[in-house]
C-alpha cells in the first residue's frame, strides 16, 4: 500500500467493519484519536476502540472519500490530511444521525511492513 492508497484502504476496512486490517494499518507504536474521542497508545487499545466505535455509533456507518493531501516530510515519512463524509451513524436509541464531514490527519511511516500510520487523529468537522 502506498500513502496514496491509504485513503480507501481505510474507507474500506472501516466498512467490513474488519478490525485485523484496521489493525495492520498502524505500526505497533502507533497513538491513534478516534471520532468519538478516545486516544489509543497500543495495538491493543487501538484494536479496542475501533472494535468499540463499530459495535456502536458506526455499527451501520460507511465512509465516502472526499479531498485529500498528501506532503512528504521525509523519503519515509507523509503527511496526510483526508476529508471523508460519514453517512450511516447511529445515535444511542439506534436512530440514524445525520451525515457529516470528517477529517482524517496521519503520518504514515515507511518501515519494514510498508506504509504504516505512526499517529492518526479522527475528527468530526463543524
Amino acid at each position: 500500500m502506498t500513502p496514496e492508497d491509504f485513503p480507501r484502504h481505510f474507507a474500506a476496512a472501516f466498512a467490513a467493519h474488519d478490525l485485523d486490517r484496521m489493525a495492520e494499518l498502524f505500526q505497533r507504536d502507533a497513538t491513534f484519536g478516534s471520532l468519538t474521542g478516545l486516544w489509543a497508545e497500543t495495538p491493543e487499545a487501538i484494536r479496542a476502540a475501533f472494535e468499540g466505535e463499530m459495535a456502536g455509533i458506526f455499527s451501520n456507518a460507511r465512509l465516502v472519500t472526499g479531498k485529500g493531501t498528501l506532503r512528504d516530510l521525509t523519503p519515509e515519512a507523509t503527511l496526510l490530511r483526508q476529508r471523508y463524509t460519514i453517512s450511516g451513524a447511529q445515535d444511542e436509541a439506534g436512530n440514524e444521525l445525520p451525515r457529516f464531514a470528517a477529517i482524517l490527519v496521519a503520518v504514515l511511516e515507511l518501515g519494514s511492513f510498508g506504509w504504516q500510520v505512526q499517529c492518526l487523529t479522527f475528527t468530526a468537522l463543524a
